[in-house]
């Protein structure tokens, strides 16, 4: 008979290994054990870490991790998205998914400067451009796209819109330039410019973080890893899943799991799932736990099916476009949605009602999260219904 995995089991799972049961330790313990965190609005990387640390200092800890032990990068990876990863899994993600993404940016921007007097070869000029800004970079250990510039005039090219774009001005390739080189795997962003909730960011070689650069692996070898990887944190999850999440084509997420030795199981919705095939014995349900996790936290958009563990509150939770704001979780599963005020309170609402206890809970951690944000404002880039009537 085919294993069904009902909802409650499904939870427990998640409370488990992401961490929203016992917690972590480090910050590179969650990053390695939900792949990558969602970093495309800075302070969800600090955020997520402080909802699952076990010590309090999440913010000193992550900047650490990224800035002084240099275990933990962010890089382009999974759908176009920035993310904070294990240096370890670097490879992996930009072998999998990023590379793919480069070579379309590189066209792209490759068919734009051949509009621009740079010569018959915008490709070959491109090259060149950039190694001259990868040795700057090297010389200077960490640089801004306008100190870049300063170093490699040639990053001040500037490529003009179409006559019928009225509104639209001349454009510096130099940000163009920079993003793609980062796709490639040749820079990384560093420390930012402002403080850790900014998006402004110095650039440093990829050499900083591992000496050599990334080691260049097999596309398929390194897709079919990373779905390894995510099976292990993720399943039972389905295949549309898999593919969300990765951004892979319906091909490649195939050939990613025919690589795998994997169990078809039962999900409680009728939808037919996988399991890596030595995954599945049941996990013991863990004592509840409450967690304010932030906008474009990786448990909250980790699945493009969600109804398990988001119930109804999708309207509230998420806007227009699919980005999902600061929710609060219990047992595995969100039972509303918190934000912060201009005095600093956490303010919170809960959506369904989970009894007195976790009522409690929810109140401590958010105390704590507030002595953790300290005189820090915290604004989601993408702002949700329930998160703007609270903020208000």
């Amino acid at each position: 008979m085919i294993r069904t995995f009902d909802a409650a089991e499904r939870r427990a799972r998640l409370a488990v290994r992401h961490g929203l049961a016992a917690g972590f330790d480090r910050p590179e313990d969650a990053a390695e054990a939900l792949l990558a965190l969602h970093a495309t609005d800075p302070a969800s990387v600090f955020l997520a870490a402080a909802a699952r640390l076990r010590p309090p200092g999440a913010v000193p800890a992550v900047e650490r991790a990224l800035y002084a032990n240099r275990t933990l990068v962010r890089m382009l990876g999974m759908r176009r998205t920035v993310f904070v990863v294990p240096v370890g899994l670097v490879p992996s993600v930009q072998a999998g998914c990023t590379d793919a993404v480069a070579v379309r940016l590189r066209t792209r921007l490759v068919q734009l400067l051949g509009t621009t007097a740079v010569g018959p070869d915008p490709g070959g000029w491109l090259r060149e451009v950039e190694e001259s800004v990868h040795r700057a970079l090297l010389a200077r250990g960490e640089a801004t796209g306008a100190e870049l510039s300063t170093d490699e005039p040639r990053l001040r090219v500037q490529l003009h819109p179409p006559p019928d774009k009225a509104y639209a001005r001349p454009q510096n390739i130099t940000s163009l330039v920079i993003g793609l080189m980062a796709a490639e795997g040749l820079i990384v962003r560093g420390r930012p410019l402002g403080s850790w909730t900014s998006s402004q960011y110095r650039w440093a070689p990829v050499e900083a973080w591992l000496p050599g650069g990334a080691p260049a692996l097999d596309a398929q070898a390194a897709r079919t890893g990373l779905a390894r990887r995510w099976l292990a944190a993720y399943g039972p999850a389905t295949v549309a899943d898999l593919r969300w999440w990765t951004g892979w084509t319906a091909g490649e997420t195939k050939r990613a799991l025919a690589g795998l030795e994997t169990a078809e199981v039962g999900l409680d919705d009728g939808a037919a799932g996988l399991v890596l095939a030595d995954d599945l014995e049941p996990v013991p349900a863990p004592e509840p736990r409450a967690a304010l996790l932030p906008a474009l936290d990786p448990t909250a958009m980790g699945w493009a099916g969600r109804d398990w563990y988001l119930g109804e509150h999708g309207p509230a939770l998420f806007d227009r476009t699919g980005n999902i704001g600061p929710t609060v979780w219990w047992d595995g599963r969100i039972i509303g949605g918190w934000a912060q005020r201009a005095d600093g309170e956490i303010a919170v609402r809960l959506l369904a009602d989970a009894g007195a206890e976790a009522t409690a809970a929810v109140d401590i951690a958010a105390g704590r999260l507030r002595a953790e944000l300290g005189d820090v404002r915290v604004t989601p880039r993408f702002r949700t219904p329930l998160e703007r009537d609270l903020s208000g």
